[in-house]
Formats: structure tokens, sequence, C-alpha cells
């Protein structure tokens, strides 16, 4: 069918898409800013007349950056935290989702582990009796006490749950089980395939959260060595901790702006380089879940 475009939609889409890059551009700025801020010299930054373009070109504080150990340490206790946590999570997640996706009369108590969930939602232990459980199991100083107590989501639970239940058709499951197929098949090669676009989106929650949290790895972390690159940088930025940076040189000659502007342009590259990959799913992901049978 062929479609005519009126003069008020020609009009609106115009608008729809001078609109979407204005917010595109303002999202930009803030970062391509950093950027210049990184590549500029000392006096530049320090006098703040970098706007979006480097004065007095320098890589240094990429060089004092890369050569600072403290930082790299750091930013692979990320990656390794990032890991870790989205495939514990996930494996959580999906698992339960099938399970709690089920009919009541397929899956006996079904409700009562659903609101079990909800309810975790509303209300929490806390963060004294969290810390005081993460502690009494010996996981502090360690990688597990950042990627466990986080595992289960229940947001992302329910978005997942919702999403099998209207997203696989039930006639698809009875013709698996009639072949001969079991429920650990059905999961694997009936669900997980249709449930791309929603693993995609959920994935990219978890690394998101797992790669933006600094608390947990200040409270969980005696051992400053042992911070993730969040809690590194908030010692660095926002405390002005600069005992993370042991060359002597480095301290005389630092830049804190430009310095500071190229962790933080590191620090977000990771996300940066990862979302376009996810980012085709991403459209259907944010839906997932808002039909209802």
């Amino acid at each position: 069918m062929r479609m005519y475009k009126t003069k008020s939609y020609t009009i609106f889409t115009i608008f729809n898409y001078s609109f979407m890059i204005l917010m595109s551009v303002l999202c930009l700025l803030p970062l391509v800013h950093i950027f210049a801020v990184s590549l500029s010299g000392s006096g530049a930054a320090a006098a703040n007349i970098v706007s979006f373009w480097p004065i007095d070109f320098t890589i240094d504080a990429y060089e004092r950056t890369i050569a600072n150990e403290n930082f790299i340490r750091s930013f692979f206790i990320s990656i390794l935290r990032v890991v870790l946590g989205t495939a514990i999570s996930m494996g959580a997640l999906l698992c339960a989702a099938y399970s709690l996706s089920k009919y009541d009369e397929e899956f006996k108590g079904r409700k009562v582990y659903v609101w079990f969930f909800i309810f975790t939602m509303l209300f929490n232990g806390g963060l004294v009796p969290t810390y005081m459980v993460v502690t009494g199991l010996g996981l502090t100083n360690t990688i597990w006490a950042l990627v466990l107590p986080t595992a289960i989501n229940a947001f992302n639970l329910i978005l997942l749950l919702n999403f099998f239940r209207t997203s696989v058709p039930k006639s698809l499951e009875e013709s698996a089980l009639i072949d001969g197929a079991n429920h650990f098949q059905i999961f694997l090669k009936i669900y997980l395939p249709i449930a791309v676009p929603a693993i995609a989106t959920v994935s990219l929650f978890t690394m998101v959260f797992h790669w933006n949290s600094w608390f947990d790895g200040m409270i969980y972390n005696n051992d400053a060595r042992n911070y993730p690159l969040q809690t590194f940088l908030q010692t660095i930025i926002v405390q002005q901790d600069f005992s993370q940076i042991t060359d002597a040189e480095t301290l005389r000659n630092l830049s804190q702006r430009t310095v500071q502007s190229a962790q933080i342009f590191i620090a977000a590259l990771p996300m940066l380089v990862v979302y376009p990959f996810i980012q085709k799913y991403f459209v259907k992901g944010i839906v997932l879940g808002a039909e209802k049978e």
C-alpha cells in the first residue's frame, strides 16, 4: 500500500529528527569535552579554556595513566567483575525466569516464589545486615563480594519472566515435549534463541551496573589494591586522594584536570565499545514484557 505523506506528517518528522539529533549532541558534548581536556596541556586545562578541541596537544595524561600500575590493576579488576558478574547473574536469572514463566498447573507454588522476588524489590536487609553477611561468609577483599550479593536483580528477573511468557508460543514448547525433548533441551534450543533481544538488553543493564558501581568496592575492600576502577577513580577524583599514585615524578608534574579527564574517558570507553554490538537488540529489548496474554 502506497503511503501519502501529509504536510503535518512531514513537519512532525522534521521536528522529531531535529529533536533526537539535538539530544544526541547534548549527550556527546560532555564526553567530547572530557576527551579534549585529556589531550590538552596542563596550563590550558588549569585555566579552564579548553572547550571541544585540545589546546597544546599532548598525550602525557594517557602515558601517566597507563604507567600507573594501580589504575591498570583496578581496570582489570573491573573487567573481571563485569565478566564474572554478568555470567553469574544471567545464568541465575535465565534459569529462574524459565521456571517461573510456567503456569500454575505445571509449577505448583509458582506465585509464592514470584512474590518472594517481588518482596525483595520493595524491602531489603539494608547496608549493615548485608555487610555482616558478606563479612561473615569471608568474602571481603575478594572479587566475590562484588558479584555474589547482586547476582539476582528482581527487576531484571521479572522482565525476562514476562518475555518468556509472552514471546515463546506455548504450542512450540508442547510440540517439543511431544517429540521427547526435556526441559533442559527446551530451555537451550527454544527459549534462549528466541530471547536473544531480552538477554542482550538485560546483559547490558547488568554490565553497566557492575562497571559503574563503586560503593561496594569501597566498603567490602580493606585493601586499596583490590579496588575496582570506579572505586579507584572515586578516591582520586572525588576525595582528591592521590596516595594511589606512587610515582614521585608524576606527582610533581601532575596536571589534575588532564589526568582525571584521561582516566574518566578510559573508564567510559569499554561501555562505548560494547554498546554498538548490542544496540540492534536494544530497541526491541526495552519493551520486553510489555505485552500480556
